[in-house]
Parts: structure tokens; C-alpha cells; sequence
């Protein structure tokens, strides 16, 4: 799983509408025709998706297609370049057919043979840390004349759809992209809903309209500049100064709450607010003796203040998590809630003490310093101040930078430590099975085989995947007996822009990823 800042948008979005009355825009173009200009502080790493598992999704979805894909409104995979189904009842088989007359931008035929290579590519070629992990139930790959794949998996997955609905299994044109390396010219061809025509790295991206397009997305502007900023605070000074648009990725709560505010800077502008899928929360490693007893855990999930901490450190950009599926994905539960209730340290110095623990336990807290912001260092000395509060904890903080701390969780070093989940796909199954087994995402072995052979490969068989969420459930009543995983939050996603751009409610997919063709110039407001 790349860690880049989040999935779901929710259905319903609320537009937070910071100025009122109305004006009347003209211009020698039509509104649908006019370029946009978009800022973000989240920068491609690459331009080859067989490399790309992280923040380079959000260029990549507008300038590829996948097979599937995730249309504003919907949670589960539709039609994109193919129209596919699982051809047996095991979820098994899964077989797609080409939309007729699809090419890439450079007027190569996108065939069934551009899909096999592409998708194949990306395990020849393996990147480390790259999408690849993403297709651990893939087995083979067919093809049925010009039009016709067929993916044959090593057992029943239901959610093979979703992983190909991901911007990571992007098509890619077989002449343009080495079989077996990573493209590294700087340049880009796909076949989605613009062509980019000019990129320059951290800095910006020049999309235009691609004239031989074929897919769902209804492109509702004449093109989009994409301007990457380093510092959220220049991104939010530019919007201000009408230099950008629109942001999409990068606003602080800081920011967030300003850009609320009734004041004179923030008029003519708008600020659109959905929930995200995005959570935060604490990993206990086990196999260390501070935290192998389960009711030092239990005690520090029943002291945890939620509200207090999304209250003065997120400021109402976040939300209270108490499941690792957040709130907008079915299987979502309030399990930690209903176990635990509200904080208390009179429950929790029980539970110490039935242990027979009677001193104040000390421990460690480990956080990245540059992963998630700067809001990071303050989440976790609020943490520190609720649980010493208590009288039942001692915390020691320690924050490195990502690299190291990764190698640092990686090798079992810390105790307790916080991470961010931004999931792959808008499905249960993304945030329960990277978490568990005995080697997992996190780098700290957790051994439930109710979890992992029988809870997940049940869920796997149900195409529908509704009729899996008793799985899901289930596998959260153990993961809240055990609190080797502690939820904290789940993160809200805002897109401020300028009063007259339409279109911004819509443009953050199930994977809440921009989809910058909704984005528009309205003709009047």
C-alpha cells in the first residue's frame, strides 16, 4: 500500500460556500472549453505506473485508462475501457471485453494484447514497494482475439476488479514502455481523457483534451494545468490571488479553518468538504514485553480521548475512527465504542490491576516527523497528555523521518508507533488483510487464522461484496479482543476553489483521487 494522503469520498459531499450572491461570467470561449488551473502539494514520483503506488495515481488517473474504474457516486468497479465479469461463481475468472476502436493518444491500437503487456509488466519489472503487491491472486493471463482478456486467479477473489479499477494498472501502450524497465524519458502516453503535453518535475503538468478518447468521463473543461507546490501555505496564497482555481491535496486544519472564516481575503472563494477514507491510528507491537499484555493495551484503548484529540489538534478536519473500516465503507463498525465506551481511567486502573499491574506502565511512542504533517508531533503529545493524565501511563515521543522510522517499524523496533492508512479501493478487505497474518504491512507479526483462513477467504468468494460484511464485522469483533491495532481518526478531504468553479463536488472519486475533468468554468453562479 503506498502511503499517499486517501480512498472514498463519500456520496453525499457538502459545499461549504464561503461567500454569497451571484455574478455573471463571459469569456470569447464557452465555459465547457476553458483551461483550469489546479494546485496541489502532492507530486508524482514517477510516470510509469508499473512504479507507482503512492500520490502519482492522481496525473495517472486522468491521463490513462484502466479497465474498470470508479465513476463519482459509485463504490464499486464500472465500466472504463472494458466491460468485465467474473465468469464463474468461485470469483475465479475474471474476463473482459474491450470497448471497440479504443487507442492511445499517439494512434496505436489499445488491444488485448496492450492489456496483457501492461499488467504483466508491472510483475516482470516488480518494482520494490511497487504495485505488484497489489496482484498477489493473479495467475495467468489470456487473451481471446483483438478484444477478449481473460484473468485466471490462483484463488477465488472478489476483489480482483477493485485492484484493476486502481490508477496502478494503468494501460500502457507496448511500443512507448520496455518490457522489462521502467520507462524514464520523462514523457507519458495513454489513452485517457487528456493528453499530457508538457510536465516539467515539481513544478507542473500541461493536460489537454485527448481527441480520440473513449471512456465514462464526461470532460467538462478544454484542459488543466496542474501546479505542484512544495508548501501548502504558497499553494493557498496563489488561490487567494487568483493565480490557481482550485487545491486539491496539501490544506492544513489550519488552512481549512481560515479559508471557514468570514473575512475579507476569503471572499470570492468556495470550499467543498467530503468525507474521506484516510485513518490514522496505533500499532502495539506484541512480541516487545511493554505491550505484549493485552490489558496494557485494553487500558490505553479505554483511556484514549477521540474527540478531545480530533478537537484541538484537527481542529473538526477529522473525525473520530472506531474501526479500522472508517465510516462510507461497508463493514464499517463502532466496535472500539461499544467494547470500551467513553474514556476512563477508573475502567482502565481496573483492568491494569486485575493484571496485576500496579504501576505506572512506561512506554515509548514512536511517530514519523515528515509522513503526515506537521500535525503529526501534536496528535501524539496530546496522546502523551491523556494518558499521563491518568496517572496509569508514562510516555516517552520519539519522531524520525519517514525512511528511517519505516526501517525502524520494519525490523519490530518500536513498542507502539503511529501510521496512516490510505487504502487502494472503497472495500473492507483494504483495511483488515494488510494489517494482519505473520507478515503484514506493519512489520509486527499478528497471527489470527479466524482472520486470516477462514474471515477473509469467505469474504473473497462474495462477488457481492454487501453480502460479505458479516465477514468483516466478525473479523473486527477480534481485532477489538485483541487492540493490536488502535483507531483513532479518519480524515475529511477539501477542495477549496474559486466561487465560480463548478464541479468540485464531483471531482474526488471513490479513491479520492481528483478527477480534474469534472472541473469546470461556470458561466454564471
Amino acid at each position: 500500500m503506498f502511503n499517499r494522503t486517501s480512498l472514498q469520498a463519500a456520496a453525499a459531499l457538502a459545499s461549504i460556500s464561503l461567500v454569497s450572491g451571484c455574478g455573471v461570467f463571459s469569456d470569447a470561449e464557452s465555459a465547457g472549453e476553458q483551461r483550469i488551473v489546479v494546485g496541489t502539494t502532492s507530486s508524482p514520483t514517477t510516470l510509469d505506473p508499473a512504479a507507482a503506488w503512492d500520490n502519482s495515481w492522481e496525473l495517472f488517473r486522468n491521463v490513462f485508462q484502466t479497465l474498470v474504474s470508479f465513476p463519482t457516486g459509485s463504490t464499486t468497479p464500472q465500466s472504463d475501457a472494458a466491460d468485465c465479469k467474473f465468469k464463474d461463481t468461485s470469483s475465479r475468472v475474471f474476463e473482459c471485453r474491450l470497448v471497440e476502436g479504443l487507442q492511445f493518444s499517439n494512434g496505436h491500437k489499445l488491444d488485448a494484447k496492450a492489456v496483457q503487456y501492461s499488467i504483466e509488466r508491472i510483475r516482470k519489472i516488480d518494482v520494490d514497494g511497487g504495485p505488484n503487491g497489489m496482484l498477489g491472486s493473479l495467475d495467468t493471463i489470456e487473451t481471446v482475439g483483438d478484444r477478449t482478456i481473460v484473468f485466471r486467479l490462483n484463488k477465488p477473489d472478489a476483489t480482483f476488479p477493485f485492484v484493476l479499477a486502481t490508477p496502478a494498472m494503468s494501460l500502457v501502450d507496448p511500443a512507448e514502455y520496455p518490457e522489462d524497465k521502467l520507462r524514464e524519458d520523462g514523457k507519458l502516453v495513454g489513452s485517457g481523457p487528456y493528453v499530457l503535453d508538457e510536465y516539467t518535475e515539481g513544478e507542473k503538468a500541461e493536460l489537454t483534451k485527448n481527441p480520440t478518447y473513449k471512456g465514462f468521463a464526461d470532460r467538462k473543461n478544454g484542459g488543466v494545468t496542474i501546479r505542484y507546490f512544495k508548501e501548502s501555505e504558497t499553494m493557498v496564497t496563489a488561490l487567494k490571488k487568483k493565480e490557481i482555481d482550485a487545491t486539491y491535496r496539501g490544506l492544513t486544519a489550519e488552512e481549512v479553518v481560515d479559508l471557514q472564516a468570514d473575512k475579507e481575503e476569503n471572499k470570492g472563494l468556495q470550499l467543498v468538504e467530503s468525507t474521506g477514507a484516510d485513518i490514522r491510528y496505533l500499532v502495539f507491537n506484541a512480541e516487545d514485553s511493554s505491550v505484549s499484555k493485552s490489558a496494557v493495551r485494553k487500558a490505553i484503548a479505554q483511556v484514549v480521548d477521540r474527540e478531545a484529540l480530533v478537537a484541538k489538534v484537527y481542529q473538526g478536519t477529522a473525525e473520530p475512527l472506531y474501526s479500522m473500516v472508517p465510516k462510507g465503507i461497508a463493514g464499517h463498525t463502532t466496535e472500539f465504542f461499544d467494547r470500551f465506551g467513553t474514556p476512563d481511567a477508573a475502567k482502565a486502573r481496573t483492568i491494569l490491576r486485575d493484571a496485576g499491574i500496579t504501576d505506572p506502565v512506561e512506554l515509548t511512542f514512536w511517530f514519523t516527523t515528515d509522513r503526515y504533517g506537521s500535525a503529526t508531533a501534536l496528535e501524539f503529545a496530546e496522546l502523551k497528555r491523556q494518558l499521563e493524565a491518568s496517572g496509569l501511563f508514562k510516555i516517552t515521543l520519539r519522531g524520525k523521518p519517514w525512511k528511517d522510522f519505516q526501517a525502524g517499524y520494519q525490523k519490530g523496533e518500536y513498542p507502539v508507533f503511529g501510521r496512516g492508512w490510505f487504502p487502494d479501493f472503497p472495500d473492507a478487505e483494504n483495511f483488515v488483510a494488510p494489517f494482519v497474518g505473520k507478515q503484514n504491512v506493519l512489520g509486527t507479526p499478528y497471527v489470527r487464522p479466524e482472520i486470516t483462513d477462514q474471515l477473509l477467504p469467505k469474504s473473497r468468494r462474495e462477488s457481492d461484496r454487501g453480502a460479505a460484511t458479516d465477514e468483516f464485522e466478525k473479523a473486527q469483533e477480534l481485532m477489538v479482543q485483541d487492540v493490536r491495532l488502535l483507531p483513532l481518526w479518519q480524515g475529511k478531504l477539501y477542495i477549496a476553489a474559486s466561487e465560480d468553479i463548478g464541479g468540485a463536488e464531483r471531482a474526488l472519486d471513490p479513491q479520492t483521487v481528483m478527477q480534474m475533468w469534472e472541473l469546470n468554468r461556470r458561466a454564471s453562479w
